[in-house]
């Protein structure tokens, strides 16, 4: 795929160095110096309640454990809109021990790159930027989630980053009307 347009701005977040001092980070910061790739996703927090999203939470469970692995190859952050702080807490809650976290509260990135709408409803994408020579591009993102579902079908944008999903397709009862919540009942063994 060629490459698509070139990084508005080097936009600075927040994040948390250490467990305890906020420090702001460039986007341009978030490239290894042996990496030319940086995937981000767009974490939905706070999300129309004003809480994390139940599936997006769901995903990051899930991207916790793989997240060394992802490192090692490419960049990869999760960006959210709350106050770092706030996501901290999240984190410390859900053992997300091996992510990165971002706040996008004093810059623009989710609007700009649309996992924010103008009513500042959020949209779960995930965004690939590619570094060449002195300058970042926009390479890839999850728009379709915008596009229309077939009728009973939720988006499936980032299915393939959700692994629940891909085990759900292999049963007789398929997806379903099944939700991911915060937390389930204990199972009785």
């Amino acid at each position: 795929m060629p490459l698509g347009g070139k990084l508005k701005e080097d936009y600075v977040f927040e994040e948390m160095h250490k467990g305890r001092k906020i420090v702001q980070t460039k986007l341009s910061q978030l490239f290894d110096p042996k990496k030319n790739t940086l995937i981000t996703y767009s974490f939905m927090f706070p999300d129309r309640n004003g809480k994390p999203c139940p599936a997006c939470t769901s995903i990051l469970d899930g991207l916790n454990g793989s997240a060394p692995h992802i490192r090692d190859k490419v960049n990869y952050v999760v960006i959210a809109k709350a106050p770092i702080k706030k996501i901290m807490q999240w984190a410390q809650k859900r053992g997300w021990e091996n992510l990165r976290l971002l706040s996008s509260s004093k810059n623009n990135f989710n609007e700009d790159y649309f996992s924010e709408g103008t009513e500042g409803d959020q949209h779960p994408l995930l965004n690939v930027f590619a570094k060449r020579a002195r300058s970042i591009f926009h390479f890839y993102s999850t728009e379709s989630y915008f596009a229309r579902a077939d009728k009973g079908q939720d988006p499936r944008h980032v299915d393939l980053i959700w692994p629940i999903w891909q085990m759900f397709d292999y049963t007789p009862e398929g997806r379903g009307h099944w939700g991911p919540q915060y937390s389930y009942p204990k199972i009785k063994k």
